[in-house]
């Protein structure tokens, strides 16, 4: 079989888009050059690092990183997929002949990323663009937490109560590539009765465009209301509040007070004293509007390949979660902007 040429390539692109390549959409839409500065400043001693060839572009790189976060795949998967699909290739602007980058460059890519916690500054980077198209927080703040599960680690009993406790166990120090491979910030939590091991994605998304505004990373053991303070963005201009019953107490009643904030938090019942109708109808029209904080971990779940992640450590867990978020807004972005003229891809 010979290899296609440009009009052919060319008309196998227009067929593509014709079916209608969200790729395409994606890559006309998001500015991503916006993000060069934040990734130049953060990739300068990596460029001199690797000083033996020619970095890839940083934006190029960083596309590639958006692509796995949307599809949910490992280094391996995202290099094969690259390679494998023509949609993955126009969005990255690469030819047949362009080399692609292989696991071990991503992986180190996104390291590097990770150690100087460049996700964060990308996805504020983002959400001030956000806020210069017109998408500012409004209409209050929904907040809600997610776990997000890893690989279980085979530990001994022992090993697992020094990990709880913030010590490496015995004789991991001197396997180095042994403790290379264990999560030791990754942690057990019960949910519905349920055990899940991993992290927590803990976010603030506006109730009137469903964007996430603010997040923190946990492991999974921390309670959802331990980061709430962290959370409250106070660029929305809404009032309002909405959270599960999970967030309710004295400290945050204060604390939203003090900000001038209004608590649309569900009501708790406690053993002996169940909540009365008129709070229990409260609860179910809070819910309505409550629920648009679950679609974005639903979406996340169902259409960004699920909340599964691979990585050790909560360095890399955070960068990975962070990517994730990221991917959603521009997903989101390009929803409520699908009527507007295209931005021009760079």
């Amino acid at each position: 079989m010979t290899q296609p040429g440009f009009f052919d390539l060319d008309n196998r692109y227009e067929s593509i888009s014709k079916l209608g390549d969200p790729l395409e959409v994606l890559d006309h839409a998001i500015p991503w050059e916006t993000f060069r500065p934040v990734l130049s400043k953060a990739l300068h001693k990596f460029k001199k690092n690797n000083a033996g060839r020619k970095p890839y572009d940083s934006v190029f790189m960083f596309k590639i990183l958006v692509l796995q976060s949307l599809n949910n795949l490992s280094d391996d998967q995202t290099e094969f997929m690259i390679k494998d699909r023509l949609s993955f290739m126009r969005f990255l602007g690469l030819d047949f002949e362009d080399t692609v980058p292989d696991a071990k460059t991503l992986w180190l890519f996104r390291d590097t990323l990770s150690n100087k916690n460049v996700t964060d500054k990308l996805f504020r980077r983002f959400n001030r663009y956000l806020d210069r198209e017109g998408l500012f927080a409004r209409q209050g703040q929904l907040i809600d937490a997610s776990i997000v599960p890893v690989p279980v680690q085979r530990n001994t009993r022992e090993e697992n109560t020094r990990i709880k406790h913030g010590e490496i166990p015995e004789g991991w120090k001197e396997q180095p590539h042994k403790l290379q491979q264990k999560d030791t910030d990754a942690r057990w939590v019960k949910k519905n009765g349920r055990s899940h091991y991993g992290y927590k994605n803990h976010v603030n998304a506006d109730r009137k465009h469903k964007l996430i505004r603010t997040f923190v990373i946990t492991d999974a053991s921390v309670h959802d209301s331990q980061v709430f303070d962290s959370l409250l963005d106070s660029s929305n201009t809404g009032k309002q509040v909405f959270a599960d019953s999970a967030y309710r107490s004295k400290e945050i009643n204060g604390t939203l007070k003090e900000r001038g904030l209004k608590n649309e938090i569900h009501h708790k019942g406690y053993r002996g004293t169940p909540l009365t109708e008129a709070k229990q109808r409260v609860n179910h029209k809070r819910s309505k509007v409550r629920a648009m904080v679950e679609h974005i971990f639903g979406f996340q779940q169902n259409s960004l390949g699920g909340k599964f992640i691979r990585t050790t450590g909560i360095l890399r867990a955070r960068a990975k979660i962070g990517m994730m978020n990221l991917a959603y807004n521009m997903k989101r972005y390009v929803y409520l902007t699908k009527n507007k003229p295209a931005h021009a891809s760079g």
